[in-house]
């Protein structure tokens, strides 16, 4: 079978900088491929060049014929009048489909994506309901490959597990960037990464991404040792030129020229590997302080443009605590952060912090940095030296050590990548001795080099951590608790990332119940249906008693894991999870047999 997709010896280059050179790959049906890279590798530029956005320098690409190819772009335009309808139905201009079967299909996809008005302007939702519009413009006709590049921006935690849903359950092949890594290993089925480490500008592994782990670490073991072999091969060919080849024959000028090769050979292979090894070098400070409890949060509350983001909240901040902040877009999160570092004052209630407590505080929106400013300045703006731990460092081996080229230092700040711009934040954060360090959305835009490098700082920082990130792998490898706001001042605490998500799905099948019960109690007759028996009588009378049983077990569950003294306990967190677990798995087989009981009593009247 022929690919949907390919390339071949595909070249783009910014000026003088190169992006890639000689991509070549192609795209198949059943294919769920994830496409990561280190920032500036061109990812995005590849897959607007894959659909037909942009044109390489060189290369072509080839599409199966009448192929039926979907792009949703980083960032989302739509017209400025446009309803939600519109672009749905713009969508389907090129289709065959007459005006009353685009309409069906417009109200097909506006039911599957939860879109409660389609006469809303488009320009006025969300940033994630932008997301979600983008997508469905995507797949409402019905394709067979689906470029995303970056879908996870400005999606909350629900919206990223939707997405995943959706992709898991995908008809269509899709190339998808993401630096979310449980995201790709959940629902790709191969991994490209692009980057100059590779000799032929990417490498590829099917499988899911652990899998791509695997097999990347096994590469460039593999490449380090033929650096190796090549440096021992051309040492030896050097010492046979001093020793006077003599250039005449045509033997000794063939072997001159190999040797040559030789050298490029390994000036290459030692410039990938180079590659390889270079990562942002980031390393947080902490005070010598020894207080245990740091900061308290007592009844607080906050109301924003009439709406309740924090309600009566009670939080202890101790030394080493390690806490996660959960909670859709608009719940309040960021709020929050700024009534604990002491920016915003509560409406009722009051932050307690000890004395000459050191908050640095990382904001997602970087409107801390001037655009106007040149990245030296930004770096170290009282001269050509800062200060690390309590050692000078030339600002041009701080830029180095942040993964910044010289040649960069005068580049304004606005004209830098979004990643980059983080870069400079946490080295501000860097240079500053902390007890809590505040985290606002610290991932976005860095590669996934860069997280695996924040993460490794982060765990190795002794003061205390409030995270707030929509990267599920961070929540899980960082945070010892969370705090989950639920966007009407209501918030809960929860051991670990699964336990949150269980809560959601419960809070889900809850809202779905009524209508699982209202199908049954409209089921029609069946006359094959055999009788309902006495016993199954019994058990529908008893049923909703035991459901109300076993939802107040769970709940009693669900308030022993927010009890500090059972969050301490390590022991006694990892059996109320699992007795929490075994809970919600007997509640929800509960509601499946009341269902069932009842839909055979009505198809037996």
């Amino acid at each position: 079978m022929p690919p949907l997709l390919s390339c071949e010896s595909l070249t783009k280059a910014y000026g003088a900088r190169p992006l890639f050179t000689g991509i070549t790959l192609g795209l198949f049906d059943g294919e769920r491929s994830g496409l990561i890279g280190p920032n500036g590798a061109g990812k995005s530029t590849l897959l607007k060049i894959l659909a037909g956005q942009e044109t390489p320098d060189t290369g072509e690409v080839a599409t199966r014929r009448q192929l039926r190819l979907s792009y949703v772009p980083q960032e989302e335009q739509f017209p400025e009048d446009a309803t939600v309808e519109d672009v749905l139905r713009d969508a389907l201009t090129a289709t065959a489909l007459d005006e009353h079967e685009r309409q069906i299909a417009v109200d097909v996809m506006l039911g599957k994506m939860n879109f409660a008005d389609g006469a809303q302007r488009a320009v006025t939702l969300s940033g994630g309901w932008k997301k979600r519009l983008s997508i469905a413009r995507a797949l409402i006709t019905d394709p067979e490959l689906v470029l995303l590049d970056e879908p996870t921006n400005h999606l909350d935690l629900p919206g990223i597990l939707w997405l995943e849903q959706l992709l898991q359950n995908a008809p269509f092949a899709f190339l998808l960037v993401s630096h979310d890594r449980y995201l790709l290993e959940n629902v790709t089925n191969r991994t490209i990464e692009v980057s100059r480490i590779y000799p032929e500008g990417h490498f590829s592994i099917q499988g899911a991404y652990s899998d791509f782990l695997t097999k990347r670490a096994e590469f460039l073991s593999g490449q380090a040792s033929a650096q190796q072999a090549l440096a021992s091969q051309v040492t030896r060919e050097v010492a046979w030129l001093k020793r006077g080849a003599r250039a005449r024959t045509t033997k000794a000028k063939g072997r001159i020229e190999d040797v040559m090769q030789l050298m490029d050979d390994l000036a290459a292979t030692q410039e990938r590997n180079m590659q390889a090894g270079r990562t942002v070098q980031l390393g947080f400070t902490a005070s010598e302080r020894r207080t245990k409890v740091l900061l308290k949060v007592r009844q607080i509350s906050k109301t924003m443009a009439e709406q309740p983001l924090v309600r009566d909240l009670d939080l202890t901040l101790r030394a080493g605590m390690r806490l996660g902040v959960l909670g859709a877009n608009g719940s309040g999160k960021t709020t929050l952060l700024r009534l604990i570092a002491g920016e915003l004052a509560p409406d009722t209630g009051d932050v307690w912090q000890a004395e000459g407590l050191r908050v640095v505080r990382f904001t997602q929106s970087r409107l801390g940095l001037d655009q106007t400013i040149t990245l030296r300045d930004a770096l170290s703006p009282t001269g050509d030296t800062v200060t690390y731990r309590g050692q000078p460092v030339h600002v041009t081996a701080w830029a180095k050590r942040l993964l910044f080229h010289p040649e960069q230092l005068v580049m304004r700040v606005g004209d830098l990548s979004g990643g980059e711009q983080s870069r400079i934040l946490l080295a501000h954060m860097m240079l500053q001795a902390a007890d809590v360090l505040i985290l606002d959305e610290p991932t976005n835009d860095l590669d996934i080099a860069s997280l695996d490098v924040l993460e490794e700082s982060l765990l190795d920082f002794p003061g205390t951590l409030i995270l707030v990130t929509h990267d599920r792998y961070l929540l899980d490898r960082l945070c010892t608790e969370l705090l989950a706001l639920d966007g009407q001042g209501g918030a809960a605490q929860y051991a670990e990332f699964a336990q949150w998500e269980r809560s959601q799905q419960q809070a889900v099948a809850r809202v779905e119940k009524p209508a699982a019960v209202k199908a049954a109690l409209t089921q029609k007759k069946s006359t094959t249906s055999r009788a309902f028996t006495w016993k199954e009588t019994r058990e529908l009378e008893g049923m909703e008693e035991a459901i109300l049983t076993a939802e107040g077990a769970l709940e009693a569950l669900m308030q022993t894991l927010q009890d500090p003294a059972v969050l301490a306990d390590h022991k006694r967190l990892h059996d109320t999870s699992a007795q929490l677990h075994t809970a919600e798995e007997r509640v929800k087989q509960l509601y499946a047999r009341w269902e069932e009981l009842e839909a055979k009593r009505l198809a037996c009247v």
